[in-house]
């Protein structure tokens, strides 16, 4: 009996204990929770931000609670912000905001929704670095090891190797086509082995190009280095003479030879009973044969020797020339080692070097502003000096007969 009364007592107690608790438990929502229980709104999901100049894109997913309105960003410390509103539908939805003008540095962003009862969503806090001027002025543009000029008239750029972290996404180019028309296109960087091809290149124009780089793989804009100029180096001036407007020695008002340092061999003259050729004066001064009246070329050489020694290496002959030279006849531009001249057609094997332009009937125009650019190259592995000119071999055979015009002639180190 009297362990039924001490338990009594004791559910008693422990009964007391608990009106007590529940009552501050009570008092408690009342002070703090005096409109009901706290409502939080779904958050905002997955959340990303992605890098830019001077500002972030901010992505993330609508997946739940459809009683959502706005969703507001802060950063600064919450000084700065912005609110944006979401209409929802049955499905996912998607949030994207661009935050602009934003400090370069690494910027701290929080982000939280609303509903339509005003009740606010726990945070979703992210990280992200912003870039400006600070990491443009870092940028450098990607290295060239060498232009060269091809013989389809092609300049071919060799790129320097990149570190593929290095966040370097593309170059753009800037150049002159044969024609004199501006070009411009943008190659797609690869880190290794890179090299670009540039059609109808004009090698007496300067090629620009910048560097484009990506702070992140997933940035959202493109930094650019400044634009810087590369040249294929044009050695014309160093070591040729007379190279166009072309000056003449001999003259008969239209005919005549071409000045020193320029040599012409007896069959180059098929003018004026064998006084003049080689020269006309079409075009300001240009470098001519013609067939018209049965007045053919056979072995005709027009060349001069460069005006001292080539260092060892690479070069490219670069003219620019139009013709109507049919299947019948050929005309070359040709180097060869020494002072002694250029070969005849029999012995081409012997040059460096050389380009024929092309065989067929009604090739090229009367039209200068449709000439074209044509190069070759060549290789001399020590220093010497270098015989450089035209060959001719051209069929006399009434109108139209074949007709070959350059106006003018340079040399490049490759």
């Amino acid at each position: 009996m009297k362990l039924y009364k001490i338990t009594s007592c004791y559910l008693l107690v422990l009964a007391a204990f608990t009106m007590s608790a529940c009552t501050k438990m009570d008092d408690y929502k009342k002070k703090y929770e005096p409109n009901g229980a706290i409502i939080y709104p779904g958050k905002l999901d997955s959340v990303q931000v992605f890098s830019g100049r001077n500002r972030v894109l901010l992505t993330g997913l609508f997946t739940s609670d459809p009683k959502i309105v706005k969703y507001r960003v802060y950063w600064n410390s919450k000084q700065d912000s912005i609110e944006t509103p979401v209409t929802r539908t049955s499905g996912v939805d998607t949030a994207k905001l661009f935050i602009p003008n934003l400090p370069e540095g690494t910027m701290t962003f929080e982000v939280r929704t609303f509903d339509n009862g005003g009740h606010i969503s726990v945070p979703v806090t992210l990280a992200a670095n912003v870039y400006g001027n600070l990491y443009q002025s870092s940028l450098i543009n990607r290295g060239i090891i060498a232009v060269k000029l091809q013989t389809d008239g092609s300049a071919l750029i060799n790129w320097a190797d990149v570190n593929a972290d290095d966040g370097l996404v593309s170059m753009e180019l800037k150049y002159t086509d044969a024609a004199n028309k501006q070009r411009d296109t943008v190659i797609v960087s690869q880190p290794t082995g890179l090299s670009t091809s540039l059609p109808k290149f004009n090698a007496g124009k300067t090629l620009s190009y910048r560097t484009g780089f990506k702070p992140n793989k997933t940035a959202i804009d493109t930094f650019y280095a400044d634009y810087v100029d590369q040249k294929v180096i044009d050695v014309t001036n160093a070591y040729l003479l007379n190279t166009g407007p072309f000056q003449r020695n001999t003259f008969d008002g239209r005919w005549g030879t071409l000045a020193a340092p320029w040599i012409t061999n007896a069959a180059a003259k098929n003018k004026d009973g064998g006084t003049n050729g080689g020269y006309s004066s079409d075009g300001g001064g240009t470098i001519n044969w013609e067939t018209w009246n049965n007045t053919p070329v056979v072995n005709g050489i027009v060349y001069q020797v460069t005006s001292s020694q080539l260092s060892a290496g690479s070069y490219t002959v670069s003219f620019d020339a139009y013709s109507e030279v049919q299947s019948n006849s050929s005309v070359y531009c040709v180097a060869a080692a020494g002072g002694n001249g250029i070969p005849i057609l029999a012995n081409l094997s012997t040059a460096l070097g050389s380009v024929k332009m092309y065989n067929g009937a009604n090739v090229g125009t009367t039209s200068p502003s449709s000439r074209d650019v044509k190069t070759f190259t060549f290789t001399i592995s020590s220093p010497q000096v270098v015989s450089i000119g035209f060959l001719g071999n051209l069929v006399g055979n009434g109108n139209p007969g074949n007709y070959f015009t350059v106006f003018n002639i340079k040399l490049f180190k490759n």
